[in-house]
């Protein structure tokens, strides 16, 4: 055999372990690789439920699991002041940080702001809820407000979800403040914007003029 034809054999040796050290990294950089085509593989979410209902059935009911979670109650035995003490009280308030911060996010995938035949308190000259044509509009005409809502809103799932891993109690009353507010600049943005400070100023002094005790006398009753 000639020393060229060694030579080449060699090379070509050379060639293939070098092949396969460096195929099998590849691969497993493939393999490693996120999916690429999520939206194949899961399908698009697809609404169930208005917001609407979507608010009343879970995640207004569930909030309470953190609303309720603290608690000052002054009646004539005294005053009873409430607190998680148990795992079971912490497990409470965690289901509920959880399921906040996960359906939030559901407020994103778009579905009719009431269900079929439901104008709000929209009708009427004092109505104070927009129709849910309105708030539809309002926002498609501002969807990054209505997404810095919805992150609004999970930030308190996830801050009640932290105070729940330290157990916490006292940061428990501003988880519940914190949520109290989300909600309500949520409400008054697009559900009921027409309650405006105005709007109770106006209410205070109608139901003062109720109270307001009438004139007594002749001609009067």
């Amino acid at each position: 055999m000639s020393s060229d034809c060694t030579g080449k054999r060699l090379a070509a040796c050379v060639g293939l372990l070098v092949l396969g050290i460096f195929t099998p990294a590849c691969s497993s950089s493939k393999s490693q690789a996120a999916p690429r085509h999520t939206t194949e593989l899961w399908g698009d979410m697809k609404a169930v439920v208005s917001v609407k209902e979507l608010m009343r059935d879970m995640l207004d009911p569930i909030s309470d699991n953190i609303f309720d979670s603290v608690s000052v109650v002054v009646d004539k035995n005294g005053t009873v002041e409430k607190a998680p003490k148990t795992e079971d009280d912490w497990e409470r308030i965690r289901i509920g940080a959880v399921t906040l911060a996960e359906g939030a996010y559901l407020l994103k995938v778009p579905r009719p702001f009431a269900p079929p035949g439901d104008l709000n308190n929209s009708t009427g000259p004092n109505a104070v809820e927009l129709s849910p044509a309105q708030i539809t509009a309002k926002v498609e005409a501002d969807p990054v407000e209505w997404n810095a809502r919805i992150e609004a809103l999970r930030n308190v799932g996830l801050e009640a979800l932290d105070i729940v891993r330290r157990k916490d109690v006292n940061e428990l009353w501003d988880a519940a403040d914190n949520l109290e507010q989300a909600c309500e600049n949520c409400h008054r943005s697009y559900w009921y914007p027409g309650e405006t400070p105005q709007f109770y100023g106006k209410l205070d002094r109608r139901l003062r003029d109720l109270q307001r005790p009438r004139p007594v006398g002749p001609g009067t009753r």
